[in-house]
């Protein structure tokens, strides 16, 4: 009877794990979303408006990068709260680490637009290319093959970052994990399966991010 007791406790507490998992990703994946919508239009302008256009992005990709995320995600989830805007605490996850990480997002591709040689953009302008034709046939081709490797290393990080979202109740992994320490007091099992959990997510990434990187090392050397 104990042995069956047992069987059904870890059962459910992998059920527990699995439904977390699924909200850890869906948080993940709506995250690197959101930034990436949110830095495109970022990085363009950056790289290509005027000072004033260029000055405003600074001063947001500074802010969003010093502050903590976790108090960005106050904000959004309490903040707005206050102001009769009451989002889920999903919504508000996503939103919070998309905001964060658009500004990190949008200094990686910035970097990969401004890393494509500007011979190559005059010389298409010298052909009669207009500009919003430059950027898209010849810069964006190659600049995303440059920010794959770092916008993957990137998301490995913005899926760790996830487990700040249990500080506004999103039922991610991390908050299921305490839920059920709190119940069945078996902190280093259920920890140590949140663990091969995010390895098992994280693993596969680690070693896109590699085989991308020796992909865009080898496009390069062919330049």
């Amino acid at each position: 009877m104990a042995h069956e007791q047992g069987i059904d406790l870890y059962l459910y507490i992998i059920r527990v794990l699995a439904t977390g998992a699924w909200v850890t990703i869906e948080v993940a994946v709506g995250s690197l979303l959101f930034s990436m919508l949110v830095a495109a239009p970022l990085a363009n302008a950056q790289s290509l408006g005027g000072p004033t256009v260029k000055a405003i992005i600074r001063v947001y990709v500074e802010v969003f990068r010093a502050v903590p995320v976790l108090t960005q995600l106050f904000i959004i989830y309490f903040g707005l709260a206050t102001l009769g805007l009451k989002l889920g605490s999903i919504t508000a996850a996503i939103i919070g680490l998309g905001l964060n990480g658009s500004a990190y997002c949008a200094e990686i591709f910035r970097a990969g637009i401004e890393a494509v040689p500007r011979g190559q953009t005059e010389a298409a302008r010298a052909l009669g290319l207009r500009r919003w034709q430059v950027f898209r046939l010849v810069v964006l081709p190659q600049a995303v093959r440059m920010v794959l490797p770092p916008l993957t290393n990137f998301s490995i990080q913005l899926l760790k970052n996830t487990s700040v979202a249990s500080a506004v109740a999103a039922p991610e992994i991390m908050l299921l994990a305490r839920n059920l320490v709190n119940e069945t007091f078996l902190s280093p099992q259920i920890y140590l399966s949140v663990c091969l959990v995010y390895l098992c997510i994280s693993l596969p990434m680690i070693r896109l991010a590699g085989w991308l990187e020796r992909r865009t090392g080898a496009f390069e050397s062919r330049q």
